[in-house]
């Protein structure tokens, strides 16, 4: 029963997989993968079965006739009378099982025979060989894997004659005459132990290649002592070992034991004195006492090596004297064209899900994205992006078949400005509400809105079958409350009540109007509608159809689930999504490639896509410093097990390149894998193995080249070996006085490294500010600034990907982000609007720690949130005060412009820059509690905060007392608003 059991298992699991790579169309993946492994699994096991079968078979054929009386022999009779009857069935299990694991093992080596076979050449040789560097990529690995399957078999071949040879006499412990071995057996075993010789000359001679990744010296690959010793001693150890082997072979004829143990004798004393012996003298002696100058060519070539790999060669640094200094007037000139994200998609997220959730059900993550939309005018902003997902069924009614058949889907997609806040500190929403509308909508046009393949959600769902939830309906047509760029004025006006509640009936009323978008919104193409929710039923191509029933047996054993069976409503029309999370396609369809963590999603040719980087990365680059990729990413938005790093047992990595972008159709699944760097041999390797997988890149259409940008992690790996690898002179790495940190995040509990920015920066000497990925570093156990960090991420940009670095003076202190955060902290004017929000029962939460550069220094940007009732349910972050630092002055203003006017010797307030201003907040009538209510008490309590702070110079007592009861009063508003929603 346990066999037919995990018989049934394994065919489900396996069937299953083929209709789904069907169903996405990479058939050819699945089945290259399967008959790689499948010829690998037959060579080994067969190479197994036969050296090990024939070591066998000649052990009991060359069993001497007659055998001493001894007492040994005696006692291992009664072995031999209880085997000789099953002899035949005991060879056939241990040779059968030996090979099963081994072909076992060796199908689980298929990407190292598929890259040895499709090797292409990188076009550069490695410097102590001359060889491409493809050979040590590509070649090297696969002859240690194949060497290593060899060793196995001569050494369970030479295991197993020993055994069959003392069994039956041929070996003997226990011998009056002194032969303890026949002739027979002396030149079975001589032969075997010459095989394993011969095969270790072969690994001594490919150990010499393997040198370019030795970690003896001061740093990775070949050091002095490796090439000038070592890979001598390997030369030496290769001839005796082929001169042992030859000795080993020649006892065929002598057939005496004095050859064998006279020529192991000899391997051993060698491999001490040459091969370990020789090197340590050498190391010891000769390079320990002249580290520096005798290592310098050899560091110099893992500096080349390792930037190379890592594609940070061509990164552009700089001499930056950050300015620490700037009068009024420079400010007002600087500060024209300045744009800065104060929102943080951190901590917004919260917001994000109290004001766009609509249901309980619905879930944004902790940590949203940062994309580029175009504004009504078409000029690119930052805009905070997420989609509506579904979490699951309401717990109370979390049950199989509300889980799987009928909340299947999330719906909508949801931005934010995020140069723009309201009046209130609350983000500035450019698509919102369900069904979806706002100013994106009107640039982008219409797209399918639901979102069945996301990262949240049950692990499948089956549609076509029931009705399926949609999304909630209003019969009011109320909408709720947003704020939006349409209204958007100077930050110091606040609309009133009555003046917030005409547009808000207007947007109601259009909501109304508004046309459904493409493949149906509105109930006639969505579905049908009962009580307070919209139906719908699923009409695309994503998942595998359930033609049969016998399709629905395999189902069902695969997810263990009857209901699979029994549901009268699955027919042959319905169909199954499963593998729905876009790191998980990505990573099915493409097993060769390592994908990014951060996948985001975009509205992309009308419909919501995922867009997944994806990297082709490799341990074997000669000379290039090995990094451990899980530990390199992960950082205080990250932990590292969302990185999925298949393709490389160990997490090791010494080359990376972002060389495929992949997306994933949010409704029907579809994965499409895009060559990015064309140029990449690793992937031309892959598309040898896999042909047709992965598209050119002159097929992205233009709208998604718009939304791509420069990944997360590969970021980070970049950050993470610019720390020593930005010095390229050999005697100042050896020195190591240069080397730099990333800073832990100031504004965290945690001891992570702090997360690179998304942000729109102008860097110094350029005309037009750029979307860039930034990050800063510290020196090496210091907490003043080193440099910072940028790389162009904008695709149409001819600078796209290009690294760059402002290196500050070491002589002068430059404030580092903790510095700066202690600043703020200390400072007595922060101090002062920060004291009464502490002392109240508000939560405070410190946004991103921005750095930028500004008027030739640098610029720290910190927007303060505050959140009511200490974070209760129906509370969320809103932004309220900005805290700024340039050089060692700090200052706090409730919006951008007044904080810098306030750090800058209370200047007169720049005006924003296009597309900062702050927008009030859209009312529109609340979804349930009607119009005005609950959001009226809000505006009312948070402007009596705001004059409350501002009385707290005269009267400190007495502005505490009304700020308490401010935020009392916003928390009482904010529970009637939800209790309303």
């Amino acid at each position: 029963m346990v066999v037919i059991i995990a018989g049934l298992m394994f065919a489900a699991n396996f069937w299953t997989d083929f209709m789904w790579f069907q169903s996405v169309g990479f058939t050819s993946v699945f089945l290259t993968e399967l008959w790689t492994r499948v010829l690998l699994f037959a060579v080994a096991a067969v190479v197994m079965a036969v050296i090990v079968g024939a070591s066998i078979f000649f052990a009991y054929r060359a069993r001497p006739g007659i055998r001493p009386m001894s007492l040994e022999q005696q006692g291992l009779d009664r072995y031999r009378q209880s085997i000789d009857p099953h002899r035949k069935l005991f060879f056939w299990i241990a040779v059968g099982a030996l090979a099963l694991l081994s072909g076992a093992a060796a199908s689980g080596d298929w990407r190292s025979y598929l890259q040895f076979v499709n090797g292409v050449d990188f076009g550069v040789a490695d410097p102590e060989f001359g060889m491409d560097v493809a050979f040590f990529a590509f070649v090297y690995p696969f002859l240690r894997i194949l060497l290593g399957y060899l060793y196995a078999a001569v050494i369970l071949a030479f295991i197993a004659a020993v055994i069959v040879h003392y069994l039956y006499g041929g070996v003997r412990l226990q011998n009056d005459t002194g032969q303890r071995a026949t002739p027979a057996a002396r030149v079975h075993l001589s032969v075997l132990l010459g095989l394993f010789v011969l095969l270790r000359a072969g690994s001594y001679w490919l150990d010499r290649y393997g040198l370019v990744f030795s970690e003896r010296g001061y740093t990775f690959g070949a050091s002095y002592t490796d090439v000038n010793a070592v890979k001598t001693a390997l030369t030496i150890l290769t001839v005796i070992s082929v001169i042992c082997a030859l000795l080993f072979f020649a006892n065929i004829y002598f057939k005496n034991t004095m050859v064998p143990v006279a020529s192991l004798g000899l391997l051993v004393l060698s491999a001490v004195i040459v091969g370990v012996a020789y090197p340590e003298i050498v190391q010891r002696f000769q390079v320990n006492p002249n580290e520096q100058r005798l290592e310098s060519d050899y560091i110099q070539r893992n500096i080349d090596s390792t930037r190379a790999a890592y594609d940070i060669e061509d990164a552009e640094v700089e001499p930056y004297d950050a300015t620490t200094e700037l009068s009024a007037e420079d400010l007002v000139q600087e500060a024209q064209g300045t744009t800065v994200r104060l929102a943080d998609p951190a901590v917004v997220s919260q917001t994000f899900q109290q004001m766009q959730q609509v249901r309980g059900f619905y879930q944004f993550p902790e940590v949203l994205e940062v994309d580029r939309y175009p504004d009504s005018e078409g000029n690119l902003i930052d805009t905070i992006v997420a989609v509506r997902e579904l979490d699951g069924p309401p717990s109370d009614q979390d049950n199989w078949l509300n889980r799987h058949l009928i909340y299947t889907h999330g719906f909508g997609f949801v931005a934010a400005a995020g140069t723009q806040i309201d009046a209130e500190g609350r983000p500035v929403f450019t698509e919102y509400n369900i069904p979806p509308r706002g100013e994106l909508s009107d640039v982008v046009g219409d797209y399918q809105e639901r979102i069945y393949y996301g990262r949240e959600g049950a692990e499948y769902v089956i549609v076509q079958a029931e009705e399926e939830y949609d999304y909630p309906l209003d019969e009011e047509g109320a909408t709720p409350e947003v704020s939006t760029p349409e209204d958007a004025v100077e930050p110091e006006v606040s609309p009133s009540a009555d003046d917030a509640q005409a547009p808000a009936d207007a947007d109601a009323e259009a909501a109304d109007e508004e046309a459904p978008a493409e493949d149906g919104t509105a109930e006639e193409e969505a579905g049908s509608s009962a009580g307070s929710q919209q139906y719908n039923r699923y009409d695309g191509s994503g998942g595998v159809q359930l033609d049969s029933f016998f399709e629905r047996i395999l189902y069902a054993i695969k997810y263990q689930e009857p209901n699979i069976l029994l549901n009268s409503a699955i027919t042959g029309d319905s169909r199954i999504l499963y593998e729905r999370d876009p790191l998980d396609r990505v990573e099915k369809v493409a097993p060769f490639l390592t994908v990014d963590s951060r996948p985001y999603p975009a509205v992309v040719d009308g419909k919501i896509v995922w867009i997944v980087d994806a990297y082709t990365t490799s341990n074997n680059y000669p000379y290039a410093n090995r990094i451990d990729f899980t530990q390199a990413v992960t950082d205080t938005f990250t932990d590292g097990s969302l990185t999925q790093v298949s393709a490389l047992p160990g997490n090791q990595v010494n080359y990376i390149r972002n060389s495929v972008k992949a997306t994933v159709d949010a409704y029907d699944g579809t994965v499409t894998l895009y060559a990015w760097d064309e140029e990449d041999p690793v992937l031309q390797t892959w598309m040898g193995a896999f042909p047709g997988t992965v598209q050119s890149r002159d097929d992205m259409s233009e709208e998604l080249v718009d939304h791509l940008r420069y990944p997360d992690d590969l970021f980070k790996v970049q950050r993470e070996i610019m720390r020593e690898y930005h010095v390229t002179d050999p005697a100042a790495y050896y020195g190591g006085q240069d080397f730099w940190a990333v800073p832990n995040d100031p504004t965290g509990a945690t001891e992570r490294p702090e997360s690179p920015y998304r942000q729109t920066i102008q860097y110094p000497g350029e005309e037009e500010a750029s979307f860039s990925l930034t990050s800063t570093f510290v020196p090496r156990g210091r907490e003043n600034l080193a440099a910072f960090m940028a790389v162009n991420s904008d695709p149409r940009s001819e600078d796209y990907g290009q690294l760059k670095l402002l290196e500050l003076p070491r002589s002068t202190v430059i404030f580092g982000p903790g510095q700066v955060q202690n600043a703020f902290d200390a400072d007595a004017n922060v101090r002062e609007v920060l004291l009464p929000l502490e002392q109240s029962n508000a939560e405070v939460t410190r946004g991103n720690l921005l750095t930028l550069p500004f008027a030739g220094g640098l610029l720290y940007v910190e927007p303060l949130y505050v959140q009511a009732g200490g974070g209760g349910a129906a509370s969320f972050p809103l932004l309220q005060q900005v805290m700024v630092g340039f050089g060692e002055e700090v200052a706090i203003g409730s919006n951008l412009p007044d904080a810098l006017s306030n750090l800058f010797d209370g200047a007169e307030a720049p005006p924003p820059a296009e597309g900062e201003e702050e927008a009030p907040q859209e009312e529109a009538p609340d979804s349930e509690a009607g119009s005005g209510g609950g959001d009226q008490d809000l505006t009312e309590s948070l402007n009596e905060a705001v004059e409350a702070w501002e009385e707290a110079q005269d009267n400190q007592e007495e502005a505490n007392d009304r700020l308490r009861e401010a935020l009392e009063a916003i928390e009482e508003a904010l529970a009637e608003q939800e209790g309303g929603n």
